[in-house]
Order: C-alpha cells, then sequence, then structure tokens
C-alpha cells in the first residue's frame, strides 16, 4: 500500500499557511496540484479495491489456466554396444568362458541397460546384475565394471552348462535361479522371468 503521510503532512502545512494568510485555495502555489494529488489518491485507491473485489469473485472455471501436462517418457535405454569399453569388456568375457558376445551383450541390456550404476530393489549390482553373495561364489567384484562383466559371462556360461547348452533356459536361470527352472522343466510361470527371457532372446535373435 502506498505511504499517504508524507502527502497528509504536506495538505496539512498547505492548510496552515492557507489559515495564517487567509489565501483562497486556487491562489496559493500548489494548493491545486494537491488537490488533484489527494483525487488521483483517492481514484487509484478506489480502482485498485475494486479490482481486489473482482478477483475474489473470479469463478473457478476463469482462473489462470493450468499448464499442460507433461508427459514423463523414460528416456531410451542405451544400447551395450553404443559404449565402447563396454562392448570391449563384454567381447573379452565371451570370449573367456566361450558365450555368444551377443547373447552377454543381450544379459547386460536387459538387465541394466548397461549401467554399472544400476542397483535393484534386491540389491542385485552393476551392469549383469549381480547378487554380491554370487558375485563372492564367482570370484570377482562386481562393484568394478570388468569384473561384474566377466562374472556375469561366466555365470551365464555356468548356465548353459547345466542346460546342456538350452539359451532359453540359461536365461531364465539367469533370472530366477537353475533351480526354478528345473523345478519347472522350463522357464518358471513367473510374469518378471517370462517377460525377463522374451526381452533377452528378441535382442540375441
Amino acid at each position: 500500500m502506498m505511504d499517504l503521510s508524507g502527502v497528509r503532512q504536506i495538505q496539512a502545512r498547505i492548510a496552515e499557511i492557507e489559515g495564517q494568510f487567509a489565501l483562497p485555495k486556487q491562489d496559493l502555489p500548489g494548493a491545486d496540484f494537491a488537490s488533484k494529488l489527494q483525487h488521483e489518491i483517492g481514484r487509484n485507491a478506489a480502482s485498485a479495491a475494486g479490482k481486489a473485489q473482482a478477483a475474489d469473485h473470479v469463478p473457478p472455471s476463469a482462473s489462470v489456466t493450468a499448464p499442460a501436462a507433461v508427459q514423463k517418457t523414460a528416456a531410451p535405454t542405451q544400447s551395450t554396444l553404443a559404449n565402447p569399453e563396454l562392448a570391449r569388456m563384454i567381447h573379452y568375457a565371451a570370449q573367456k568362458y566361450g558365450v555368444d558376445p551377443k547373447l552377454v551383450s543381450a544379459v547386460a541390456e536387459v538387465e541394466s541397460g548397461g549401467h554399472q550404476d544400476a542397483v535393484s530393489p534386491a540389491g542385485a549390482v552393476g551392469v549383469m546384475q549381480l547378487m554380491p553373495e554370487t558375485a563372492a561364489g564367482l570370484g570377482v567384484d562386481p562393484y568394478r565394471m570388468e569384473s561384474n562383466v566377466e562374472g556375469g559371462a561366466k555365470y551365464l556360461r555356468e548356465m548353459l552348462d547345466t542346460f546342456d547348452g538350452d539359451v532359453k533356459k540359461a536365461v531364465a536361470a539367469y533370472n530366477a535361479g537353475p533351480n526354478a527352472v528345473k523345478a519347472y522343466g522350463g522357464v518358471p510361470p513367473y510374469a518378471e522371468t517370462e517377460n525377463y527371457v522374451s526381452s533377452v532372446l528378441d535382442i540375441y535373435r
């Protein structure tokens, strides 16, 4: 709100001078200005009050238009082969354990999108999502990308050997564990595992 104390002091002083000299308002320099100023102040105050009152009665439909909804879209998953360093690690680990590099790459893509900083809610770590206890059994460090990839390729090799080279069962075992695959004689009827196997094989083929 405008501070009117200075204006009112000037008006009071003008009135005092008028009384002392018995001058009509129009003969005193500044009197007309003071009168006009008071009039403008009153008019602006009334206008502001009117606007404030009108704003209080704006119907909901006339309020500020809400911004258009922002559709969140997940960033496309980075291909594991788009990272030359990761591709080199995958190729090396695949050769070391006699696994098709394309299969290792497909598993890495579905497991973590090729991101070493990925950690699952269950605690699986890194590119090929090794559980710390699994990594310990494989003799690798899951927190180092190269070691993680090597451990993933090694485990995939073990699953291929366990299921006589059956890629589908090996991939299912990588996700659900070999005991579940053995118990069901194939891909366990878990939605997560079924989707996982389908995704890996789609990339692999």
